[in-house]
């Protein structure tokens, strides 16, 4: 098996990312397996399919985008045998500057996820329990959107969201069937996590991920990436996220051309909230 190269990350972009994770609660390493790879790393892996949890996502969006370019996701889950989610992210975020009151809150929690290659980004997340029917219902267009999130899920909306959309007035981008299956590597000793996302194209994801604290991540890292290249896994293969592949392909659905221009700029990162519907 020939060994994979990765980039060797500069000493500012390292400085950047042990600050982010210095400040988080969690840190969650990322690798997406290429479509013509995934089979033989399932079998490399040992899992089996046949135990994996059926789920939906829905993201929320305008057809344009501007939330997603405002740097707000909006989503909402069905899970099988389970309790569904409703969750409001900010991504990307810097933790530091985020009011201490949020921090404080159990619902929530601020994330930095990090894949080969150098790539990461910091993500703070609100979420509560949602009803399946109710997501359901409101896929169906028979309930409200807003009704799926909480008050403080709706006020972190109101004060990080773009100006003049409300909750309702939101499309819904999917809903995309999801496998999830969790399995142990006894020689890292901790769970991972696989999920494949299958988008209505034909296209399929297969991310391969483990959580961690802070003070874990970088040994963390050193042993799944050891783990995983044992088994011929590729770690230098080009690196899709999800929710960015699933935002792209509906909001071409909907606009028969894909996302125009947004006129709401990125924020570029999180202070204290600037309004308060």
């Amino acid at each position: 098996m020939a060994e994979t190269v990765l980039p060797i990350m500069s000493s500012d972009r390292l400085g950047e990312l042990l600050r982010l994770v210095k400040a988080a609660d969690t840190v969650e390493l990322k690798l997406s397996v290429p479509d013509g790879d995934q089979r033989s790393a399932v079998q490399a892996l040992g899992i089996d399919p046949l135990d994996a949890q059926i789920r939906q996502v829905v993201f929320f969006d305008t057809p344009d985008l501007a939330l997603d370019k405002a740097g707000v996701v909006i989503r909402a889950r069905r899970v099988q045998r389970r309790p569904g989610d409703a969750v409001v992210k900010l991504r990307p975020v810097d933790p530091d500057r985020l009011p201490p009151s949020l921090r404080r809150s159990p619902d929530f929690g601020v994330e930095v996820d990090a894949m080969p290659g150098g790539s990461f980004v910091a993500s703070a997340t609100m979420k509560a329990p949602a009803d399946n029917a109710h997501v359901k219902d409101v896929l169906a267009g028979q309930r409200p959107i807003r009704k799926l999130f909480t008050k403080q899920q709706r006020d972190l909306f109101a004060a990080f969201g773009p100006d003049g959309i409300e909750l309702d007035e939101l499309r819904p981008l999917g809903p995309i069937p999801i496998m999830k299956l969790k399995f142990a590597s006894p020689e890292i000793g901790r769970r991972m996590v696989a999920e494949l996302w299958f988008y209505p194209d034909g296209n399929r994801i297969l991310e391969l991920s483990t959580k961690c604290l802070p003070a874990e991540a970088l040994n963390v890292a050193a042993e799944s990436r050891a783990f995983l290249g044992e088994r011929g896994i590729d770690l230098g293969g080009v690196q899709l996220t999800k929710t960015r592949t699933a935002l792209a392909y509906f909001a071409q659905q909907l606009t028969g051309a894909g996302a125009t221009p947004s006129r709401r700029p990125r924020r570029p990162a999180r202070a204290a909230p600037a309004r308060q519907r």
